[in-house]
């Protein structure tokens, strides 16, 4: 309204009046409320208040208490906030309980930086006490920002797993694990990082391009005459020429390792004279070919002279021995001769590329492992040691291979041994797909040594957990199944064992000769954890044998492996859901990014079920990576990362909230500082909306001014109405996890139906009707339901702006929007006829006139809407909606005028509403001072000689003319 009233008349207008402010301020005023409720306990008061209440419990995942929070740290905090105060509102007791993960290789990287290794400058026991008191360093940091993301949460006693209960209850957990007979001893090769000198679980272990040297190797046939027999072949001429098998390899530093050659035993194998060189070759059919073409022989430099199957020349399951053996191309079995390995059958072999023949080193492969497993064929010793260096022996000396790095010199003096015994065929250099280590970002081996492993076959875990899976687990999004069921399927056992200092041991005793496990171990884990429950992990390392064993001591050891940080993690099931009061076991969610299918949802799950026999969660929500503006990955050395601190100090908490949850989670989310602005302005529309609302309930008292649901007039009926429907709509939102379904509702909630329609209809009667009178007081009541409502259903997201809304609003209530639940006061409605099927029609035809009355405003025949007085030429049912409003239509349409009559097609401007057509003229009435309107009556009171009639009598009259708008 007119804030340049004659101030005779100003004080008799009702305009809008409030202390929330238009500014947010948020960086500045977020931390001032964070510091209240740290004041007020709210956690707390939130915890007493749904006390006895059904429980939702979303159990978080711990991040690493190394480095500060990313942006993807963010977007995980907040979407398990909103979840959590959703819940809440909902009515139940949903306690958050942050954790850190808190052991492993990084801490200890940094603190050997600060104060050196273990055992070198500093006591095992002094490294773990600085280790402990570095991560409690990067908890409080990392704790400090996700409080500041206005988290609520049990921020005083989260859970970290170097908390020395929890040290304690995960050894208790892997006795369990122990009991269900899950747990073996293997000598096997594991993911091996040379960096960090420790093996790596699945989840520690990436894949990145790496530039390798592929080559092809010919092991030649100890016996090439029974070997020309097997194929077939009679020819005495070729008696006496060399036959060798070839292998292609990309890991050249293996080959001192080799302990067999495998082929397949159903394909397809071909005996090719090089007619050239004189000496044959054995190589997959499919691969004849390709391989010809890599050596650089054309079609009439070899002929084919047989095939035969992989059966045929290579030793079987069940057989006692080879048929038939191949010299190794440079390891010495004797002074005047090279080793023989057999050629072997195995089910990995393919013909896809190389050449259909495997080099066999059961101590740097999985499948090498395994099918040499099958034949009994074993190597001497690891030729390799912990940092990827050859070791010393005297083969390896003869060599000069030992102490040479398998990275860059012993790989390249390998190579030139091959091509000193002529068998190396062919070298190249490749790109290609390849596992690295995920901390250190560097390629990682393969290498067999004594580990602790959980297996997924010997007690049918794997199988167990992938029922659980199929049939109990909710994934959200639905992908997710299928995701992890890629990732677990035929999974190989699981490596728990480290080489580590600073992590929780496996508290085992096993038998110095037959490796077995002490009988008691399940006691002696018991007694174990109790120290650790004491003392923590130092407990273990400090412990002497006999102070548990007795007189058994010496003929046991101790472990002194740790165990690997996923498992720490992936018990929290048990040492931190069923270990605190306030939670629950199973969890009902477990909420990360899609990198957790391969880590902690999957720790989580396996460690459940081999310890009790079922999923540690019954939903599990998953939430992409964020990526820039471009869709690149966000990466230091590009520059485009996003820091949340930077955000919260520039633009506020609920901003970063807001994107949060008006982006699509399940795929990659989009942000950058562009991104971030947009969603600015969308918060600034939602709180300018709601100040707008907060300013026009100024003076209401809800004791005394709420209008009953029957009294109210019939848009502001309609407006509780449809704001009552709308919650319904949200509250599906929030239990759907459809955030950005909610986010747009909201904004078009406050665009459209209010800021659009209501909120423009109704200015008039709030600013010009009597102050107390029912069209001020009955839109005054709208108001404030909407707002009750309103601050409800942003309080997930936009906490800091929702609880400032609280503040403002009227009334006796709650300490904080938080202690509420979804408002459920609005009135019994008893308003006929006007429901709200007819508004969305009026909202319709109002549309429809707005864009005739814009275009009379480009032609400047208007100014404002209030210089027109419009006529609707309408069939008979519309025609008779309209005439519902009466004179009130005007109000609706903004108009100073508004008719109704029967529709003439020749009559004013077609609209898009079928049988509405539009006319609008300009007004010849003079302009009321006080309302802007254009009337007749304006002027014919002579008190009141710029005034309209209405206004005249709202001015001195009782103010009871009754505006059904």
């Amino acid at each position: 309204m007119n804030d340049k009233v004659d101030s005779q008349y100003k004080p008799t207008l009702n305009l809008p009046d409030t202390e929330f402010p238009m500014r947010g301020n948020l960086s500045q005023r977020e931390p001032e409320m964070l510091a209240r409720w740290e004041e007020m306990g709210l956690y707390q008061k939130i915890r007493n208040a749904r006390a006895g209440r059904d429980k939702f419990v979303l159990h978080d995942g711990p991040p690493y208490a190394n480095g500060n929070i990313h942006i993807g740290h963010a977007v995980n905090k907040i979407l398990k906030d909103v979840i959590i105060k959703s819940r809440t509102l909902s009515g139940f007791d949903a306690p958050y309980v942050p954790g850190w993960d808190c052991h492993g290789l990084p801490i200890e990287l940094k603190v050997e930086e600060l104060v050196g290794k273990a055992g070198q400058k500093v006591t095992a026991s002094e490294f773990r006490k600085h280790c402990r008191e570095y991560a409690l360093k990067q908890v409080d940091g990392q704790r400090k920002d996700f409080k500041r993301l206005m988290v609520l949460g049990d921020w005083e006693k989260p859970y970290l797993t170097m908390d020395f209960k929890t040290e304690a209850d995960i050894i208790r957990t892997l006795g369990k694990i122990i009991d269900k007979g899950h747990l073996h001893k293997g000598f096997k090769p594991v993911n091996w990082c040379p960096d960090c000198a420790s093996a790596l679980a699945e989840a520690e272990v990436e894949y990145q391009d790496k530039k390798s040297i592929a080559i092809d190797v010919k092991f030649p046939f100890a016996n090439s005459a029974a070997l020309l027999a097997a194929f077939g072949v009679q020819n005495d001429s070729l008696a006496d020429k060399p036959v060798s098998i070839v292998i292609w390899t990309t890991t050249p530093w293996t080959l001192p390792s080799n302990e067999a050659v495998s082929v397949h035993p159903t394909l397809e194998y071909s005996l090719v004279l090089l007619k050239e060189q004189g000496e044959m070759l054995v190589l997959a059919d499919a691969l004849v070919q390709d391989a010809m073409k890599r050596y650089g022989i054309g079609a009439d430099g070899f002929e084919v002279l047989a095939n035969a199957r992989g059966e045929v020349f290579g030793q079987l399951p069940g057989q006692e021995e080879a048929p038939f053996v191949v010299h190794h191309p440079f390891m010495p079995a004797t002074d005047a001769h090279t080793k023989t390995v057999p050629v072997i059958t195995g089910e990995h072999v393919t013909a896809d590329s190389g050449t259909g023949a495997v080099h066999t080193a059961p101590m740097h492969g999985v499948d090498d492992y395994n099918v040499s497993a099958i034949y009994g064929v074993r190597s001497a010793e690891m030729l390799v040691d912990g940092n990827g260096n050859f070791i010393s022996n005297p083969a390896l000396d003869a060599l000069e291979l030992s102490g040479l790095s398998t990275a860059d010199k012993g790989n390249f003096k390998v190579l030139g041994l091959l091509a000193e015994k002529g068998a190396l065929l062919k070298k190249a250099n490749i790109t290609h797909s390849y596992p690295h280590c995920w901390r250190h970002k560097s390629p990682i081996i393969f290498r067999a040594t004594p580990q602790w492993f959980i297996s997924m076959n010997q007690a049918g875990l794997l199988e167990q957990a992938m029922h659980e899976v199929q049939n109990t687990v909710e994934w959200r999004p639905g992908w997710g199944k299928a995701r992890i069921e890629g990732m677990m399927n035929d999974r190989p056992d699981w490596c728990i064992s480290r080489q580590r200092t600073w992590g929780v041991p496996i508290a085992l005793f096993v038998h110095k000769d037959s490796s077995e496990l002490h009988p008691r171990s399940a006691e002696l884990i018991e007694q174990v954890a109790l120290k650790v429950e004491e003392k923590g992990i130092d407990a273990w390392f400090d412990l002497e044998a006999v102070e548990l064993l007795g007189d058994e001591a010496a003929d046991y050891v101790k472990v002194t492996d740790t165990l690997d940080v996923w498992f720490d993690s992936g018990v929290t099931h048990t040492a931190v859901c069923k270990a605190r009061e306030e939670l629950t076991f199973p969890a009902d969610m477990y909420l990360e990014g899609s990198d957790q299918h391969r880590g902690w949802f999957q720790s989580s799950l396996l460690t459940s079920v081999a310890a009790y026999g079922h999923a540690p969660y019954k939903t599990v929500l998953t939430h992409g990576f964020t990526v820039d503006g471009q869709g690149r990955k966000m990466s230091k050395s590009l520059g485009n990362t996003v820091e949340p601190q930077k955000v919260l100090n520039s633009l506020g908490g609920d901003i970063l909230r807001w994107w949060v949850a008006d982006t699509d989670y399940s795929g990659e989310m989009t942000v950058s500082d562009e991104i971030l602005k947009r969603n600015a302005d969308a918060y600034r529309r939602v709180r300018n909306t709601c100040r707008f609302l907060l300013a026009n309930i100024n003076g209401f008292n809800p004791v005394t001014d709420l209008v009953a649901g029957e009294d109210l007039l019939p848009l502001d009926a309609w407006m509780v109405d449809y704001t009552r429907q709308l919650q319904d709509k949200v509250k599906a939102f929030y239990l759907d996890y459809d955030f950005k379904g909610l986010t747009k509702t909201l904004m078009n909630f406050c665009v459209s139906e209010l800021g659009g329609f209501y909120l423009d209809v109704i200015k008039d009667r709030q600013y010009t009707c009597k102050r107390d009178g029912l069209p001020r007081r009955s839109a005054q009541t709208a108001l404030f339901h909407v707002l009750e409502a309103m601050a409800r259903w942003i309080a997930p997201v936009l906490s800091f702006t929702a609880e400032e809304i609280w503040d403002n609003l009227p009334g006796e209530r709650e300490e904080s929007v938080f202690l509420a639940e979804w408002y459920e006061a609005f009135p019994t409605l008893a308003v006929t006829g006007f429901d709200d099927a007819y508004w969305q029609n009026i909202l319709q035809v109002k549309e429809a006139v707005n864009g005739e009355l814009e275009k009379a405003r480009v032609n400047k025949s208007i100014g404002a809407s209030l210089e027109a007085e419009v006529v609707l030429y309408a069939e008979p049912e519309q025609q008779a909606a309209l005439a519902k409003l009466g004179n009130e239509l005007r109000f609706v349409l903004m108009t100073s005028a508004a008719t109704v009559q029967p529709f003439d097609a020749e009559a004013g401007q077609a609209s898009e509403l079928k049988g509405l057509r539009v006319g609008v003229l300009p007004t010849t009435h003079d302009k009321c001072e006080r309302c802007w309107h254009h009337s007749a009556d304006v002027g014919l009171n002579a008190q009141h000689p710029t005034l309209c009639g209405r206004c005249v009598e709202n001015v001195e009259g009782d103010g009871e003319v009754r505006h059904y708008a």
